[in-house]
């Protein structure tokens, strides 16, 4: 078993990943903020266990090194943990290295994917093209007895959750568009936002113009976040350059936004790809430096209300826990909805989306969309607001499942759709 990253960056400074682990001290302010510790009560299933997990596994003192993957990989990577905790241990990315130690090659889906997304991105249009007119149609539904059958049970699972099927891709829908003469903003579009809700990227370039003036899309690939997560991390640092560099051909001038929390929150993480690697470290911090999230954007930004039914704010973990970005996002939406605001309970608990998670652990997903979708039922907000795309995904079939009455919206549609009824002065706009 071996490390991949070997050094992690910290709020302590650069560690090595076993002293990274060792900052844990298993005090355990970290459970009550765990969602999977909170739904299950099992210690293996809390940020202080995992992190006792992986410095076992590092100190090879696991008779039987398997018995750790159930802890590692119910871990929804959310960062809740690291936010309580006083020492700020960094458990996401410890988890990751101990995933990486008990897999003997990356998943095989993940490194297709990121190789589609990075290198033949036309390809994949098609491929996903066919599969969503076979949606459509209906076709796919019936294949979901077969994968499961086949033992591909997440991806029958995964068609059966995503409802969105479109059949022209953001990126198409951009590079129409004509370059900007003076670029105030780059966008940055997440596979998410380009594959499956292109409306949230249209609804995102539309509010840079209103507030930013003019921009131009990045016509980017892969953030590697799906690589890094349950891939190779050198195939994230390869799509990592592949960004930066493009950033770089553009100007080199941000800021860069992107539209999934998730993404964005990996952007700016890409200095530790290349701690061994100065010159690329400084690019990455260049690079990382100019990315913004969307609530960001909206955080400074003079915004009108809008005439909108009870409206409510999920806080998308990778926004709240991974950038900091703690209030940014509800000041926004109670700004937008103005007596329509309706403030929500566990709002920066997980929804139980976390990427992938729902297709590879359904269960645990649905006892925490369920509790979600409660707590969103008890405010009677008929309209839920989030800012990651698997967030969109799992709130989507989560409410349509436990509380029908309500829908959700990425929050550049709401910001959008109060732009398109009210009238704003951009240049006002904040960085």
């Amino acid at each position: 078993m071996t490390l991949q990253l070997k050094r992690l960056l910290t709020d302590l400074g650069e560690k090595s990943s076993y002293d990274a682990a060792s900052q844990c001290c298993r005090c355990g302010y970290c459970e009550q903020a765990c969602p999977t510790y909170v739904v299950t009560g099992d210690e293996t299933r809390s940020a202080r266990g995992r992190n006792q997990l992986v410095r076992l596994l590092m100190e090879q003192k696991l008779a039987d090194p398997a018995s750790a993957r159930d802890g590692l990989d119910t871990c929804l990577l959310c960062g809740a943990c690291t936010a309580a905790c006083y020492a700020q241990v960094a458990t996401a990315d410890i988890v990751l290295e101990g995933r990486r130690m008990l897999s003997a090659e990356p998943h095989r889906l993940a490194r297709a994917l990121t190789w589609l997304m990075a290198e033949h991105r036309e390809l994949l249009g098609l491929l996903l093209k066919a599969a969503n007119l076979a949606k459509r149609l209906g076709l796919t539904a019936l294949a979901r007895p077969v994968l499961r059958l086949i033992g591909l049970p997440g991806l029958a699972l995964a068609e059966e959750h995503v409802q969105e099927a479109p059949l022209t891709f953001l990126h198409e829908i951009l590079r129409r568009r004509p370059p900007a003469a003076d670029p105030q903003w780059l966008y940055f579009a997440a596979c998410g936002s380009d594959f499956l809700y292109p409306r949230v990227g249209e609804a995102t370039v539309a509010v840079l113009e209103a507030l930013r003036g003019e921009g131009d899309f990045m016509d980017n690939g892969c953030c590697g976040l799906l690589a890094y997560n349950y891939g190779d991390a050198a195939d994230a640092r390869a799509a990592a350059r592949r960004n930066i560099a493009r950033f770089e051909a553009a100007g080199g001038q941000g800021p860069v936004v992107g539209d999934c929390s998730s993404c964005v929150a990996f952007l700016k993480s890409y200095p530790q790809l290349f701690l061994s690697e100065p010159d690329w470290r400084k690019r990455a911090e260049r690079f990382a430096a100019a990315v913004r999230d969307v609530p960001e954007v909206l955080a400074a930004a003079p915004l009108p209300g809008a005439r909108l039914p009870a409206t409510t704010c999920h806080d998308s973990c990778r926004a709240c826990h991974g950038q900091g970005l703690k209030d940014e996002a509800r000041a926004a939406v109670r700004r937008l909805a103005g007596a329509s605001y309706r403030e929500l309970a566990e709002s920066d608990m997980c929804c139980g989306g976390a990427g992938a998670y729902a297709f590879r652990n359904p269960a645990l997903s649905d006892d925490l969309v369920r509790r979600k979708a409660s707590r969103i039922a008890a405010t009677g907000a008929r309209l839920a607001v989030a800012s990651g795309t698997s967030c969109l995904i799992q709130l989507a079939q989560g409410l349509k499942k436990y509380y029908p009455e309500c829908e959700v919206v990425h929050i550049s549609e709401l910001a959008a759709r109060a732009l398109a009824q009210g009238d704003i002065d951009g240049t006002q706009a904040g960085a």
